[in-house]
């Protein structure tokens, strides 16, 4: 198997630990990160002319990988985890 470059792991290296329990408390954060992983490869494997496709196809893939990879920034840096259910109560 071939190495993938642009894996999240190393896009974010200091925060590889952060990435692993954001993946594992939120859905959300999942998801964009599966989506991130499935764009990535789709683009390594053009780059590679496995599955060439034209460079219009190409940008529009790169952009779409970036878009993620700014969300998932973004998801690091704040709180991402879920809220914890409430039962309707205040603490006043």
């Amino acid at each position: 198997m071939s190495h993938t470059p642009h894996e999240l792991a190393e896009e974010f290296p200091e925060s590889a630990e952060r990435l692993h329990a954001l993946k594992a408390s939120s859905a959300h954060f999942a998801t964009l990160c599966d989506q991130y992983h499935e764009v990535n490869r789709q683009i390594h494997r053009m780059e590679t002319s496995v599955e060439p496709a034209g460079e219009a196809v190409e940008a529009v893939m790169r952009r779409k990988r970036m878009m993620l990879k700014d969300e998932i920034f973004a998801g690091l840096k704040a709180d991402f985890s879920e809220p914890e259910p409430t039962n309707g109560k205040s603490d006043d």
